[in-house]
């Protein structure tokens, strides 16, 4: 994890990163969210899922229980979307993923159609880094600072 921190301007191995395009198309891909929500629930995930979408705490994912549930397929189109490794990509999507579907769902229920059309994951991240509860180096200050840089 102490790579992604190093990346300068979110850069890897010469390429630039765009977790922000891998995780909208997670949450905005066929099927949309429902879609998601229905797979990582059926993947054994049901418990971590619930607790996003419904009001209160949101329950930690395990980055290795997530990729499982996802699916090589799925991870590999992410990684290659992502330009990061999935050692590296699936710590940061478990850390962020269930911030997204909170926000997502702020109703405690998964909205039909496509809820993350028109919905800014860029700037709901960029924040990340400055999270009060989020220590330097939690995965999600991790996110943040490699989407938004050090601020201050």
């Amino acid at each position: 994890m102490d790579e992604i921190s190093k990346m300068p301007g979110g850069q890897t191995g010469g390429g630039s990163t765009d977790i922000v395009g891998a995780l909208s198309a997670l949450v905005g891909g066929e099927g949309g969210l429902q879609n998601l929500v229905g797979q990582l629930s059926s993947k054994g995930l049901g418990d971590q899922v619930s607790s996003w979408v419904n009001t209160g705490p949101n329950q930690h994912v395990d980055p290795s229980a997530l990729q499982q549930a996802l699916g090589d397929e799925q991870v590999n189109k992410l990684a290659s979307q992502s330009g990061l490794p999935v050692a590296q990509l699936m710590p940061l999507v478990a850390a962020a993923l269930p911030s997204i579907v909170d926000a997502l769902t702020p109703n405690g229920s998964v909205p039909p159609g496509n809820a993350s059309s028109g919905f800014d994951v860029g700037g709901m991240l960029e924040g990340l880094g400055e999270a009060a509860n989020a220590g330097p180096s939690s995965p999600l200050a991790q996110l943040g600072n490699l989407l938004g840089g050090k601020k201050g």
